[in-house]
């Protein structure tokens, strides 16, 4: 089962541009962060080596972008949903490049059905499990700088409660096309591992497994 899409005016949603976003369950919120539900999904990716984020997100982009709009085999083009996921991993070297990769969310009809194969050889499809994340959200541009700084904050508030996370990748996420100037929301994501909460009007803390 893939998790439907949401109109972009839904309330759970963050899309302004896009016809259709990603839809969540929101699990918990504090002050720093939110944990979010998510249901298995399908993605194009493709990967590209740079030493800075931004540079690596934009050679990727025009890849998935050429795609999305008639560069397939079908030569069908379509919507740009939201968001758009940078995997970026955690161990990385100024001397050497990172290797990131950048995905767009397919629209609904291809959650379901097979989508159109790629001529570009470096796209591929991704299977997005069902999981929990933790976010924090932040406005602006995803650049490279701003997304270090939410990284970094919001990994040092998960050490302060001994969240339990993927230390091997996060994701900078983004929600706004470059045209888009104000009012712009990105978000970092860790992926759960093992979380104890206490859910609204339950005193035992409830185990979530991913």
């Amino acid at each position: 089962m893939y998790m439907l899409l949401v109109p972009s005016n839904s309330p759970s949603s963050y899309c302004t541009e896009s016809k259709e976003c990603l839809q969540f369950e929101l699990v918990c919120q504090t002050e720093e962060y939110e944990v979010r539900h998510y249901s298995p999904t399908r993605w194009v990716s493709t990967d590209a080596e740079a030493y800075l984020m931004g540079v690596g997100a934009a050679m990727a982009f025009r890849r998935l972008y050429q795609y999305i709009t008639g560069t397939n085999q079908a030569d069908i083009q379509m919507e740009l949903t939201a968001p758009v996921l940078v995997e970026v991993p955690e161990e990385t070297h100024t001397w050497e490049p990172a290797l990131y990769t950048l995905s767009f969310l397919l629209p609904s009809v291809f959650q379901h059905d097979r989508p159109p194969a790629p001529t570009n050889d470096k796209l591929y499809f991704t299977e997005m499990p069902e999981m929990d994340v933790y976010v924090r959200s932040y406005g602006g541009w995803m650049l490279s700088v701003s997304s270090r700084l939410h990284t970094h904050l919001l990994t040092k508030e998960l050490q302060r409660v001994n969240a339990n996370y993927n230390h091997t990748h996060h994701y900078a996420v983004g929600y706004d096309s470059p045209l888009k100037l104000l009012h712009r929301h990105n978000e970092v994501w860790y992926v759960v591992n093992v979380i104890l909460l206490l859910l609204i009007n339950q005193e035992a803390p409830v185990e979530l497994l991913v």
